[in-house]
């Protein structure tokens, strides 16, 4: 019983430090359930987490009980209620299966390992050498007289992002296409249309995040990025990270991810954790345009914006937003 206590007050040390008040009891069989109680088997039914309707998430404050003894001679009903008496933290069926510790972060009942950690918690990514740009709309008129490198003069227009100055979610992209270039807007080709359904199916509007991508002018050819034009434009996007202070980032694609985590691993590697980008979690995915080219990255997609989308749900209960 001391074992499951531990790994409880473990667990719920990292779901705090994620910004996270609230958890859901899933992802055990009953008998690895009744394991964990030390209560054995019991000749009462018990239902069965697949067949049991979901609940409501519990509280850390109401669930742990640590300071309680159950009483094993009446054996809960429930498994989740088992649970909460004995103060056992739930753990995703495929942690054993994979030989994940105990104590690593489970979102929503996905695995997700902690991940890359940029910069402190401290919000002045800039620090006191940095611009005075105190708005979203300053920040663009910046980058529309930017001549910090030489995209400037072979782009037709800036595309220094858009979306809701307040955003809890935002998302980053590499650089702008030929439609993004055409219009000033970030995403709005056909890539930029399969994105705006990624988030309708998370239940988010794209007035309701913020897009932009880490060069604010095109590339001649749709290129890779230089690595002094990203030298040139990341204090703007680091400026807008401060300013709109979002709860999750998604990095949309290898070279955003790369970029903001200041690392050479591939996507495959980067995606299904929980990065900290200045003390805000980064999600790792696909870009829209390689879904176009593969479809069958469609599904980890899905999987890693759902993550995202978990963060954001239970980072804004904990402000009351």
């Amino acid at each position: 019983m001391d074992d499951a206590r531990e790994r409880l007050r473990r667990y719920l040390e990292q779901r705090r430090e994620l910004g996270e008040r609230e958890l859901t009891l899933d992802g055990l069989s009953v008998e690895e359930a009744m394991r964990i109680l030390g209560a054995g088997k019991s000749t009462r039914s018990v239902a069965a987490p697949n067949d049991a309707r979901p609940e409501p998430p519990v509280s850390p404050r109401a669930a742990p009980h640590a300071d309680r003894t159950p009483d094993s001679s009446t054996p809960p009903s429930d498994w989740r209620e088992a649970l909460r008496a004995a103060g056992a933290a739930p753990r995703h069926p495929a942690a054993k299966r994979e030989g994940i510790p105990p104590s690593t972060p489970e979102v929503g009942g996905t695995i997700a390992p902690s991940g890359i950690v940029v910069g402190g918690t401290s919000r002045d990514l800039f620090g006191a050498g940095g611009p005075s740009l105190d708005t979203i709309d300053e920040i663009a008129r910046a980058v529309a007289t930017c001549t910090r490198c030489p995209l400037y003069s072979t782009a037709k227009n800036p595309v220094p992002g858009e979306g809701n100055p307040d955003a809890d979610f935002m998302l980053v992209g590499e650089a702008p296409g030929a439609t993004e270039d055409e219009t000033g807007r970030p995403f709005v080709g056909q890539a930029g249309q399969l994105l705006s359904k990624i988030l309708e199916a998370i239940k988010l509007r794209r007035e309701d995040v913020f897009i932009c991508n880490v060069l604010k002018h095109r590339p001649p050819g749709n290129r890779d990025p230089k690595p002094d034009e990203v030298t040139a434009c990341s204090p703007f996007l680091i400026r807008q990270i401060e300013v709109i202070r979002p709860k999750v980032i998604v990095a949309l694609g290898t070279f955003a991810a790369q970029t903001l985590l200041e690392t050479k691993l591939s996507i495959g590697k980067l995606r299904g954790q929980i990065h900290q980008y200045y003390g805000v979690p980064l999600v790792v995915t696909y870009h829209p345009a390689a879904l176009l080219r593969n479809p069958a990255w469609k599904r980890p997609t899905w999987e890693d914006v759902q993550l995202a989308r978990r963060i954001l749900d239970r980072a804004s209960s904990v402000g009351g937003a």
